[in-house]
């Protein structure tokens, strides 16, 4: 039985004692009367007295006949409360089972009652909980991964120059390998301390031109825009959003580098601030499946399958920009350009 029809039981019961109380009391009521006139019966035929002793009892009972009402009144209502709730106790064990080792137990309830309801809605979270914990388990596998291919890069290119006696020319070739592969390491673990500091949310909310940022960003990748040999148009409006001027800057850096990095000789990186979407990034480059783009925003995922092949990067930049995003209650999107390459839309809140 359900808790509300377990309710509207208890309720009918307790409406039916209620009417049938006062009767009971009366009567009880009427027995200690009857009795107190036996108690002092005068022997006279139609006269009787109520003495002394008649009314101890009279005022005995009164009193004990309410106390015992409400002891009974108060056991009852304990009892049924115990009974209508036991259908949460009983939920409550399986769900004080659950831990990381079971984190698939689910209580699939049947019916559409409170109960049910309330059951669903935990699994509900407990979907939730095991797609975040699964995330976090396949987040820690990668960049377990991602940091120990250097590192054993390293140690093998520090083991090869200990063995042997290197040229001048082997020397610098080692040293500079040794470097590159240090700098991507310097990389990575900024981008896993950039990733997890917008997980964290904003700390300040502030007005800021999402435009100037903008304008900021592109004139410090002009060196990177001129070697690339990308021509970048820009279509720049006035645009307040409210933000953290650190992360939004961050967030426009990962978007422009990952233009130019992914683009091809010639190609052109198209930058525009406007008010819908806030800011759109498009580049040339190669074509991108459709299927995959979704994908490009997990941590270390790229358009590429080899992983040892991470063009500089540590596959962070759109992972960054999604959490940045989110941070500032906005919302970012991608899909394959029309010439090839990646269009990335975001979504900002406009400032008040």
């Amino acid at each position: 039985m359900t808790p509300r029809w377990r309710i509207v039981l208890v309720g009918v019961i307790a409406l039916l004692v209620g009417c049938a109380l006062p009767g009971l009391t009366q009567w009880v009521l009427g027995g200690v009367w009857a009795g107190a006139r036996g108690i002092c019966h005068t022997g006279v035929p139609g006269v009787s007295l109520v003495c002394a002793p008649a009314r101890e009892l009279i005022g005995l009972a009164v009193p004990l006949t309410g106390l015992g009402i409400l002891a009974l009144s108060v056991a009852g209502i304990w009892a049924a409360a115990r009974w209508c709730l036991r259908p949460v106790r009983d939920l409550a064990g399986p769900i004080a089972q659950v831990g990381p080792q079971n984190l698939g137990h689910r209580l699939r309830p049947r019916g559409n009652d409170e109960l049910a309801r309330l059951a669903r809605s935990i699994d509900e979270m407990m979907e939730r909980i095991a797609a975040g914990y699964e995330g976090q388990r396949r987040f820690a596998a990668n960049a377990s991964h991602e940091l120990r291919t250097p590192l054993a890069v390293q140690r093998t290119l520090i083991e090869v120059g200990m063995s042997r006696t290197l040229t001048g020319e082997q020397l610098d070739l080692l040293t500079g390998q040794l470097l590159e592969t240090n700098e991507r390491n310097e990389r990575l673990i900024e981008g896993l301390l950039a990733l997890s500091e917008s997980d964290q949310g904003l700390h300040s909310r502030t007005p800021q031109r999402l435009d100037k940022i903008v304008t900021g960003v592109l004139a410090a990748y002009q060196d990177r825009i001129t070697e690339a040999g990308v021509t970048v148009q820009s279509h720049l409006e006035p645009r307040v959003v409210m933000g953290e001027r650190v992360l939004l800057e961050r967030l426009v850096s990962n978007l422009v580098e990952n233009a130019i990095k992914y683009n091809r000789p010639g190609g052109t990186l198209t930058v525009t601030v406007g008010r819908s979407p806030a800011l759109t990034v498009v580049n040339t480059g190669q074509v991108v499946p459709a299927e995959a783009v979704a994908g490009l925003f997990e941590p270390f995922r790229r358009l590429a399958r080899d992983r040892t092949n991470h063009s500089g990067g540590a596959g962070l930049g759109l992972a960054i920009a999604r959490s940045i995003t989110q941070a500032h209650d906005g919302l970012i999107a991608a899909r394959p350009a029309e010439y090839g390459g990646l269009r990335v839309d975001v979504q900002l809140p406009t400032a008040p």
